[in-house]
């Protein structure tokens, strides 16, 4: 029987609440059949079911059919490696620790510096991936690689003039919670890598469900 006590405030914002202990659940059992979780989560087997779906569909869960026993074999679920990211609390506590330190021994402009050298090497890092092609390839490449990092990124819209990101996950968010600058240094990075205008309409830091970026082309500036 999977363990029915998790920690409510483990996972990074982002998720359902449901969702969130789900998460948690395989992550502290390693597994849980179908039953399990849905007495775990006090639901119906097609409640948690549906749950199950929406994390398989985002690429987090996965199920198998342990061997052995008798008659229909039962379905058993859990996290994936890409899942893996989602708890990254104990590193941002230590981050945001580092970053106190920092703002008592140095300043608020030194936390902000370090946060924009971080965003260098991350720009340098993947400036020649998102240097060719047009503004919706670039968009679509800096997608990929954030969701690679575990930000469960989407494009959520695609016009010819404008593009919508969309972040599900912020594994920042203790850091981005008392360090806004964060945020604006995200912001632009992004509008170095795509040489493009990047504009936050929505942040996970604010109580927002989701981070959204709303992206159009420079116009007639030079990229």
């Amino acid at each position: 029987m999977i363990e029915r006590e998790v920690e409510a405030g483990a996972l990074e914002a982002g998720f359902s609440a449901t969702k969130k202990r789900v998460l948690l659940l395989l992550k502290r059992g390693g597994s849980a059949s179908l039953a399990d979780l849905a007495g775990a989560l006090r639901i119906s087997k097609m409640g948690a079911l549906k749950h199950m779906n929406a994390l398989e569909t985002k690429g987090l869960v996965e199920r198998f059919f342990p061997p052995g026993g008798r008659g229909r074999p039962r379905v058993f679920f859990r996290l994936t490696t890409r899942a893996r990211s989602l708890f990254p609390e104990a590193y941002a506590h230590m981050t945001e620790t580092a970053l106190k330190f920092i703002e008592k021994r140095l300043g608020r402009k030194a936390v902000e510096d370090l946060l924009k050298q971080r965003a260098q090497e991350l720009y340098e890092r993947h400036r020649d991936d998102l240097r060719s092609g047009d503004l919706r390839s670039r968009v679509e490449g800096l997608v990929k690689i954030r969701d690679e990092g575990g930000y469960m990124a989407e494009l959520a819209s695609a016009r010819k003039n404008s593009f919508e990101l969309l972040e599900h996950n912020c594994p920042v968010y203790a850091v981005a919670d008392h360090y806004w600058e964060a945020c604006a240094v995200e912001r632009d990075l992004f509008q170095k890598l795509l040489r493009a205008d990047v504009e936050t309409s929505h942040r996970v830091v604010a109580g927002d469900a989701v981070c959204r970026f709303l992206i159009r082309p420079r116009g007639n500036r030079r990229e």
